[in-house]
């Protein structure tokens, strides 16, 4: 694919005119797709899919497109084709104030293959591991692919293989246990701890459930919980573009208030599936700190953002949100989290969040699968779902206790039109306090 797609954008840098300068995006993957349910294959099936994007800039203005191509001699002339649909539509198009290009060619190239199992292995040891149970999910893994190539002479490629089985346990009516394994080699051992773990708590859901009314509770947030909660900071918290308008849910920090010292934040994209550069050519540092010790660090900045409020960009994508989100290890062992929890809830998930209060930081949301009530140590009783409503300088600052050593890999589980290259690298977060309302 990688020669393909240089060569294909060599020749259409031949047909530029004066003062034009042509970028051109690439994305493509060569994935297994396997969805489960009931334990057994429903559907399986490989996709293999290429699409690349053309975007012509004259002066300050500029217009795009892009087409999904299929390898063959047929891609140049279809390329040509819109390259001059693009010219014509510029002609009508007012200037871009916030337009910025990388004019400085910064190429690289990665490739970073995994050990991946075949579809057919991943089948019989998931079909092996659930028995009679059923599981229910989708297993999607292979390389995915990003380019990125102009006419002033930048090449820049990605290439990782990854896998991702999101998948659940379910017993009955609304029980079930969410679980998942991710990661860039596929290990037979993990993923049936992993089954076996989540098997475990199903057992547990089988006790009647215990009813728990609102107010406070000390709280365990496992990895996938956290994700939830990181996920919505996402939403401007780390944008550039958000804190000059005054628009972030962490305004407050920007003010000086702070989370615990236990949380430090990055965007680790030499660790993660998105690549290290973005549409408009701008290469990405390995990390960028967002938090650091729980204060405020840098922003994500956009080229957008960069020449509107007169900063540096660091090469953030036009969300401004971070693709690889990484928050730093605590102290605490898995083993000794029932025990550091003592008496509260057990949170293997959480969902339906938003802000409550977004300058104020206010976040809510309600707990899902495989909640718990524990008691000195030990789990007693599943607990229907209920509503939280809290600030998020409590949640990560005043209440949090500590972090786990251990951390998870969890993947964007998203494939709607292409595989996701988002990630976030979390641990578990244990909380002396957090306000239930429902």
């Amino acid at each position: 694919m990688k020669e393909q797609f240089f060569e294909l954008s060599e020749r259409l840098a031949r047909d530029l005119r004066a003062g034009e300068t042509l970028l051109c995006g690439f994305a493509g993957e060569r994935s297994d797709f396997v969805r489960f349910n009931r334990g057994k294959v429903r559907q399986a099936g490989s996709v293999e899919q290429r699409s690349l994007s053309l975007r012509l800039a004259r002066g300050r203005t500029q217009a795009s497109a892009s087409v999904e191509i299929a390898g063959t001699h047929d891609d140049l002339e279809r390329l040509r084709a819109i390259l001059t649909r693009v010219r014509d539509a510029l002609a009508g198009l007012p200037d871009d104030p916030w337009l910025l290009i990388n004019e400085s060619p910064q190429s690289s190239a990665i490739e970073r293959p995994g050990a991946l199992a075949s579809a057919e292995t991943v089948v019989e040891q998931a079909v092996g591991a659930a028995g009679e149970r059923d599981l229910v999910g989708i297993y999607a893994g292979g390389t995915t692919y990003r380019g990125f190539a102009n006419s002033l002479g930048q090449r820049n490629w990605h290439a990782v293989d990854s896998f991702n089985f999101d998948w659940s346990l379910y017993l009955e009516a609304d029980q079930a246990v969410k679980s998942g394994y991710a990661g860039f080699a596929w290990d037979e051992n993990v993923f049936r701890q992993k089954v076996d773990a989540a098997a475990a708590q199903l057992e547990l859901l089988k006790i009647p459930a215990r009813p728990v009314e609102p107010g406070e509770y000390r709280v365990y947030l496992a990895p996938r919980a956290m994700e939830e909660l990181a996920g919505l900071l996402c939403w401007g918290g780390f944008s550039a573009r958000a804190r000059a308008t005054r628009q972030s849910p962490l305004l407050r920090m920007q003010e000086g208030a702070t989370l615990s010292p236990k949380v430090s934040l990055i965007e680790n994209t030499a660790e993660g599936v998105a690549p290290a550069f973005q549409a408009d050519g701008f290469v990405k540092p390995p990390n960028v700190v967002l938090i650091k010790d729980g204060r405020l660090a840098d922003a994500l900045v956009s080229p957008r953002s960069a020449k509107e409020y007169g900063l540096a960009t660091n090469g953030a994508g036009a969300g401004e949100s971070p693709d690889s989100l990484d928050l730093a290890p605590g102290q605490l062992e898995e083993r000794e989290i029932l025990g550091a929890l003592d008496t509260g809830l057990y949170i293997s998930n959480l969902w339906y969040l938003n802000f409550s209060d977004r300058p104020a930081g206010r976040i809510t949301g309600m707990t899902r699968f495989a909640t718990f009530w524990v008691e000195r140590g030990r789990i007693a009783a599943p607990v229907r779902p209920m509503r939280f409503d809290d600030a998020v300088y409590r949640v990560l600052g005043d209440s949090l206790l500590d972090l786990t050593r251990h951390r998870e890999l969890l993947l964007d589980p998203s494939t709607y039109g292409a595989r996701s290259t988002s990630s976030a690298r979390l641990p578990g977060a244990l909380l002396s306090g957090l306000r239930f309302t429902l």
